[in-house]
């Protein structure tokens, strides 16, 4: 029996949200159409609107504080009640004025990550975009970097001339000096609550974009690695299987989210891709397979039981998988539905996170341990720091309350950055990153950001290890790469939000390390200056059924030197099978 139209083969509905089928401007005209306007008000409200009140109130508050205090203790004190009065706005002060400006650094933290770093990073990547589109052809790799240097700096001119322009609208609506009776007039402290935050934010963005711009401009200039060292007899090697972007599917025929029917059916592509390291690891072994995110299309349970089934039968793969957590595992509130939006108090986005946890506490809990930022060491185990939490991780699972959500943030917050130590002093360790910024629409779920916790992390498992050599792991691609993009769509978005100041970061720690990563399933392998970045393929979004893709498995060095870097790259070729139905 024949059908008419082959189900297996997907139809027009499989590319609803497909980037490879569909411009950005047409798959935000059809999510527009699809948006819960309600849902979408009230989490701007909790998003913006909150944080922003919470950032401009803090000045009035903490001002009509001192104003009270300083009116107590000059007025004479007649009597007990004035004495208690003044304990009591004291204690108040104490307590509650000083947890208001951590919510209100809190809040301005958030606004910037939500809104401030991402308005300049559109602003340059538009810009580079567009100069780009118009010069490319006419100048040479290094004219072209000294192109992208020149539009950062505009970029950080624009935005930082637009940040003034609204500072000087903003400033006659603002107060800074507040008194008890503002209470008494709800509307009017709203108001200029909220300019006060516009003032804050736009002056801090005048500043910061320039600086920004001034750190693009001046970044070391990527390079590609043309020919890669040869291996002398004193080198000490380690091989290391890089995948990323696997992006598995709860259907046997279904596809993914971003490629639809420009990429593969099904998971059979990725249980090719399994039989293959197999082969290769039985004929020369790999010490660790590191899976720099997306591993799931979608981080539903469904997908992470085909992810488990696939790699459970290949245990002596799996003793050797390392993971860490990509945008689609985190952040995609509803693969069926990319209009949806997630509140921030809804559990759904730390049901993901737990799902990963579990994930990695059962593929390398016991071989990965956590950071003890106050001691300044390595902790236990990733299985270990679970333990406690086990049974409230169940029942969170369970029911899913909001209630329960706070302490199981605390706990992944800390799980990063997740750590493989050496085995010995000068061995290769692996540091494995969250690199995902916190969102709850789909429309934003590439967003990328790197804490200041995961890397003084960094930091910290180096200095344990001063004469060790490192993998740092990570899903976003940290910045733009020298080959000319097609569409925006590929650069909005997409690399670390702070993703220079993270590079710039890791040169401290010279050629003693190799960054891995993936997000963007492009294929480059490079430096900028002394730090080597390896970004990986997907062996599952690039190609249909019936085209090939290809892994590497990249081979780390280590001289008597002390030099260490990469050689020759070893590409696995998965071939494509068109007459398959997987």
């Amino acid at each position: 029996m024949s059908p008419l139209i082959d189900p297996r083969g997907g139809d027009v509905e499989d590319d609803a949200s497909s980037t490879k089928r569909h411009s950005l401007l047409s798959l935000a005209g059809s999510m527009l159409a699809e948006i819960s306007f309600p849902k979408l008000i009230l989490s701007w409200i909790m998003l913006f609107v909150v944080p922003a009140l919470l950032l401009g109130i803090a000045p009035l508050v903490a001002s009509a504080w001192v104003s009270l205090v300083s009116h107590k203790i000059t007025s004479p004190l007649l009597g007990v009640w004035p004495a208690l009065l003044l304990v009591a706005v004291l204690a108040l002060g104490f307590f509650g004025v000083r947890s208001l400006l951590r919510m209100a650094e809190s809040s301005f933290w958030s606004l910037n990550s939500l809104a401030v770093e991402p308005i300049y990073i559109a602003c340059r990547e538009g810009l580079r975009q567009l100069v780009e589109k118009l010069v490319q052809s006419r100048l040479n790799e290094q004219q072209l970097a000294a192109v992208r240097a020149g539009t950062a700096g505009a970029a950080g001119v624009v935005i930082s001339a637009a940040a003034l322009a609204v500072l000087m609208v903003s400033w006659p609506a603002s107060r800074w000096l507040g008194q008890v009776g503002d209470l008494a007039s709800p509307r009017d402290l709203v108001s200029v609550a909220l300019a006060n935050s516009i003032v804050l934010v736009a002056a801090y963005l005048a500043v910061a974009s320039l600086v920004w711009a001034f750190a693009d401009a001046t970044m070391p200039r990527l390079r590609d690695i043309g020919q890669f060292p040869a291996n002398s007899r004193d080198d000490r090697t380690w091989r290391i299987a890089h995948l990323s972007d696997i992006h598995i599917v709860g259907e046997r025929y279904g596809f993914r989210i971003e490629s639809g029917r420009a990429g593969p059916r099904g998971n059979g592509r990725f249980n090719r891709l399994l039989a293959l390291l197999d082969l290769v690891h039985a004929k020369n072994p790999v010490d660790a397979i590191v899976i720099t995110g997306d591993m799931t299309d979608a981080g539903r349970s469904a997908e992470w039981s085909e992810f488990f089934d696939a790699m459970m039968a290949y245990p002596r793969l799996a003793e050797r998988v390392l993971i860490l957590p990509g945008n689609h595992d985190l952040n995609i509130v509803d693969r069926a539905n990319p209009a949806r939006l997630d509140l921030p108090t809804s559990p759904n986005r730390t049901l993901r996170r737990l799902r990963f946890l579990s994930a990695a506490d059962a593929l390398h809990g016991e071989r990965a341990r956590l950071i003890n930022q106050a001691g300044r060491c390595l902790a236990g185990s990733l299985s270990e720091a679970l333990k406690p939490h086990r049974a409230e991780i169940a029942r969170f699972a369970d029911v899913g309350r909001p209630r329960l959500s706070r302490a199981l943030n605390e706990l992944w917050a800390a799980a990063f950055p997740m750590v493989l130590p050496p085995d010995r002093v000068n061995g290769l360790g692996i540091i494995l990153l969250d690199s995902n910024a916190d969102t709850h629409f789909s429309f934003t779920n590439a967003l990328g950001m790197i804490s200041m916790e995961q890397v003084k992390g960094i930091e910290i498992a180096a200095a344990q290890y001063p004469q060790a050599f490192w993998v740092i792991a990570l899903h976003h691609h940290v910045i733009e790469y020298p080959k000319v993009t097609k569409v925006l769509s590929e650069r909005i978005g997409t690399a670390l939000v702070n993703g220079n100041w993270f590079v710039r970061r890791l040169q401290r720690l010279g050629d003693r390390i190799v960054l891995m990563h993936g997000h963007r399933h492009t294929d480059w392998i490079g430096k900028c200056a002394a730090l080597s970045i390896v970004s990986a393929p997907s062996p599952v979004m690039e190609a249909t059924d019936d085209e090939n893709t290809y892994f590497y498995i990249h081979t780390l060095a280590a001289q008597s030197g002390g030099s260490f870097g990469l050689r020759t790259p070893e590409r696995i070729v998965v071939d494509g099978q068109p007459e398959s139905g997987g």
